[in-house]
């Protein structure tokens, strides 16, 4: 059976032209279903079993290392000197988040609270919880700075008073008593008579409020109605601004709550949260692009501006009254007392800070706070945030603890929070969302190819049977001349013959 090649060739064209249409439609439908995908996913709904287990359980290890700024030089510093401190730690606690009281409304938000815990790691830690450190005495020094405008006869019996519980400026005590609560008879003495005047109505740490307690109520969006708001906080604790702050946009709560954001960020796109420890939101900006254990990811930082005081950057005016650059004042979320957040170190802070206090070394690569982020869908995949505490110290008139010291910002602790995906959360993240979209993309651009070069095989195949249809044409056209001018020719020599009588060649 004779094959025809024109036909075949034609099927090759056909073949060809209807897989590139294909794969140029899967270019344009397939970003499309992978959008939907992402969407249906993305949403806050239980029927969405592994981004809601992730966002209710948080599988992810979070770590919560702690350095204390150990003082060197108390008496000096009594005495008017400029301070000295050693980094001491890390001290590192495993941090376990639980969401609870899940309630999901009409208005397509959700509402809970995620309690939180801490359990000391030692093999991560450099150190032990049962190490003595010196840092400033935050009843008597913090105390002190509150108590400086009242009239001068009620700041001698505050002294007094410290005296007789043998309150000093400076506290020499185990890391984990400053941590999470030591015994205090000053505490319970103002607790019984000054009730509400401390945070604490037990043990007082730097850390008593954190462990094992929640962040409060919040209120998110779940992104059903529109995923552009999926996460967003919609109110915290019932309230939708905060009142601490001097300006309406600084009371403002923006963002997510610091775990999940939208899908499909971009380059100009920002990370701002909610924070209840600092009182405010904060935003984060884009840095560079780059690669998490192979998934892509884009990396946000804190800019300079994010605690540069309202002279620097005016829109930060309403978290004043300020100081230098590089500090947030939390005195007013922190029952007045004089306290000062900032990057750990004062890294983008004013250089003067630096002068006031020797010991400090900051880094970028050490102290920068940054979320790694997948742009797609909004998770983060690494996260470290880094913040310091501060207190404010000076001299104050009929209190005798606080001695000559000079006016200064001083650092006590900083830590870190760090997270990362890992494990088999990684490995279904990395094949659903990086692998799976992988492969449709080589796919959709194969089909293309595949389907060009079977279409160059149509048209050379089409051409090589038209040439060859050409040539037996002509073959047989030739054929045909040929045989017609002999049948002449022989037809010409019959007549020559009858004419002449002879044999006679034409």
């Amino acid at each position: 059976m004779q094959i025809n090649k024109s036909r075949v060739a034609v099927g090759f064209i056909v073949a060809g032209i209807l897989m590139a249409i294909f794969g140029a439609s899967f270019i344009l439908v397939g970003q499309a279903v992978m959008n939907d995908q992402v969407i249906k996913n993305t949403v806050l709904d239980p029927k969405n079993e592994f981004s809601y287990t992730m966002w209710r359980d948080v599988p992810v290890p979070f770590f919560m290392a702690v350095y204390f700024f150990h003082v060197v030089n108390p008496k000096e510093i009594l005495n008017g000197e400029k301070p000295m401190v050693e980094q001491r730690g890390p001290y590192v606690y495993r941090k376990t988040i639980q969401k609870d009281n899940i309630t999901f409304h009409p208005n397509n938000t959700v509402s809970y609270r995620e309690y939180r815990s801490y359990f000391f790691e030692p093999s991560m830690s450099v150190g032990n919880e049962s190490d003595v450190v010196t840092i400033p005495n935050m009843l008597v020094l913090g105390a002190s700075i509150m108590m400086e405008n009242l009239p001068r006869g009620l700041r001698v019996l505050l002294s007094a008073t410290f005296k007789a519980f043998n309150e000093e400026a400076f506290l020499t005590k185990p890391v984990g008593e400053l941590m999470w609560g030591y015994d205090s008879k000053l505490v319970d003495f103002l607790n019984k008579y000054l009730p509400g005047m401390l945070p604490t109505s037990g043990k007082f740490g730097l850390f008593a409020e954190f462990n094992n307690s929640n962040t409060g109520l919040f209120t998110i969006f779940t992104g059903k109605d529109d995923i552009r708001k999926v996460h967003r906080v919609d109110s915290w604790n019932g309230l939708t601004t905060l009142s601490y702050w001097r300006t309406p946009q600084c009371n403002m709560i923006n963002g997510t709550a610091g775990q999940l954001w939208p899908p499909f960020m971009t380059k100009e796109s920002t990370l701002p949260f909610y924070s209840p420890d600092a009182c405010r939101s904060l935003e984060l900006l884009y840095q560079r692009q780059g690669y998490f254990k192979g998934v892509p990811l884009y990396r946000f930082n804190a800019p300079k501006t994010l605690f540069a005081n309202g002279t620097e950057y005016p829109p930060n005016e309403g978290f004043c009254p300020c100081r230098q650059s590089g500090l947030l004042n939390v005195s007013s979320c922190r029952h007045n007392s004089p306290v000062f957040i900032s990057q750990p170190h004062f890294f983008n802070a004013d250089p003067v800070l630096l002068d006031y206090v020797l010991g400090l070394h900051p880094s970028e690569e050490e102290h920068e706070t940054f979320i790694e982020i997948h742009p797609l869908t909004g998770v983060p995949l690494n996260v470290a945030v880094r913040l310091q505490l501060n207190l404010y110290l000076k001299k104050v008139d009929g209190i005798g603890e606080t001695g000559s010291i000079s006016e200064v910002v001083m650092p006590m602790i900083w830590f870190q929070e760090t997270g990362y995906i890992d494990g088999p959360v990684l490995s279904t993240f990395r094949n659903n969302l990086v692998v799976l979209p992988a492969v449709m993309e080589y796919a959709q651009y194969g089909f293309i190819g595949i389907g060009l070069v079977v279409l160059l095989i149509g048209v050379l195949l089409l051409y090589k049977a038209k040439r060859t249809r050409a040539a037996l044409l002509y073959r047989t056209y030739e054929d045909v001349a040929s045989t017609f001018r002999f049948n002449s020719f022989i037809v010409k020599s019959d007549a020559c013959i009858r004419m002449d009588g002879i044999t006679v060649v034409c």
